[in-house]
């Protein structure tokens, strides 16, 4: 219990933190127009859909780490949210990835190609894609009849136990002294309401099969979306050392070159925050009989939470017209900050 309590407290500051930081991000895009680039605006959806995990993503782990006695179906959306809020962040970053290697490899055509109404369509692809792909325990590929079997063994156990204390109260002369004793022979549900409500221990592995978390999720939705990001990065850097490696970059060029590092590290830290969760999936999944331990289980959920204050964070220390400009609205706007309003300087702010 002290552990899920721990858990719970961590998880709540990092989710505040998480809210908070993203909404200066927002806001410091809404207030500077000269920051509306499409790569910024991109970082900006990419804030949106980390702001949802602080909102609503890392609230649902809180409770399916509490494993409380939860109907499935209310067990299973809480288990799918994160996975939407993931694949959009995964998308996004692909999208990303994306726009700046059309920079870089068509200089001249580049507007050409990237308008905003075009933007916005893959950003609502990308969503969309995200809810398919999250929501799709809820069509059938989950544990119900397993989950549905577990309460069976509950409600046979709560009904023995019941059984047990109703005889000794029987054979006792003091039976309104045990029903007091044991208030679980009294609190005990019904194996009918149990079985009817599918109600149940609720976690995040109590609903998804392993095969799903491992070969779906974690093979098919983000390592194949890592690989294509990876190469796209590589092949971006290819085109920049293959076309300026013989004369100076320009300025325009060195600040593409600078923001396609950016987004490489917000890339390399997605990675870190997120492959040793699904390392211990796929340990459970090879190894059923292995010893698993409830603190790493934990700490590996915490730490793919923590991506999502990382990023505005990475993003404003790297790219400095943006800091400075979000440095100017949390000391214009937030009440325990005080100071001048710095504005971001030159037009960087369009790279």
């Amino acid at each position: 219990m002290d552990l899920s309590l721990g858990f719970v407290v961590l998880e709540g500051l990092l989710a505040l933190a998480v809210v908070g930081t993203n909404l200066l991000v927002c806001a410091t895009l809404c207030l500077h127009r000269e920051l509306r680039s499409v790569t910024n605006c991109l970082v900006a959806c990419l804030a949106l859909a980390d702001l949802g995990v602080g909102a609503l993503a890392i609230p649902f782990s809180m409770v399916l780490s509490l494993e409380l006695t939860l109907c499935f179906y209310t067990c299973l959306f809480l288990a799918c949210f994160p996975l939407v809020t993931t694949q959009f962040s995964i998308l996004l970053l692909l999208l990303i990835a994306l726009n700046a290697h059309l920079k870089i490899r068509l200089p001249s055509s580049y507007a050409v190609h990237v308008r905003k109404g075009r933007v916005l369509g893959a950003v609502g692809l990308c969503w969309l894609l995200s809810l398919l792909i999250g929501l799709s325990p809820m069509m059938g590929w989950n544990r119900l009849g397993r989950y549905v079997e577990g309460n069976r063994t509950l409600a046979a156990s709560f009904a023995a136990e019941r059984a047990a204390v109703v005889l000794i109260a029987r054979e006792q002369p003091y039976g309104g002294f045990l029903s007091k004793v044991y208030p679980a022979a009294r609190a005990a549900p019904p194996y009918s309401e149990l079985h009817d409500d599918h109600l149940g221990r609720c976690s995040f592995t109590s609903v998804f099969t392993p095969e799903y978390l491992v070969y779906f999720v974690f093979f098919a939705c983000t390592l194949l979306p890592l690989g294509a990001l990876l190469g796209i990065y590589a092949d971006l850097f290819r085109l920049v050392r293959g076309h300026f490696l013989a004369q100076p970059l320009r300025a325009a060029r060195r600040g593409e070159l600078h923001m396609a590092r950016t987004l490489l590290q917000l890339l390399g830290i997605f990675c870190l925050c997120w492959i040793p969760l699904h390392v211990i999936y796929c340990v459970r999944l090879l190894c059923p009989g292995c010893r698993s331990y409830a603190a790493l289980d934990r700490l590996a959920v915490l730490l793919s939470h923590l991506n999502s204050l990382a990023n505005p964070l990475v993003y404003a220390m790297r790219k400095k017209d943006f800091g400075r400009a979000l440095r100017s609205v949390l000391l214009r706007y937030v009440p325990c900050c005080s100071g001048a309003k710095v504005q971001p300087q030159g037009r960087s702010g369009r790279r």
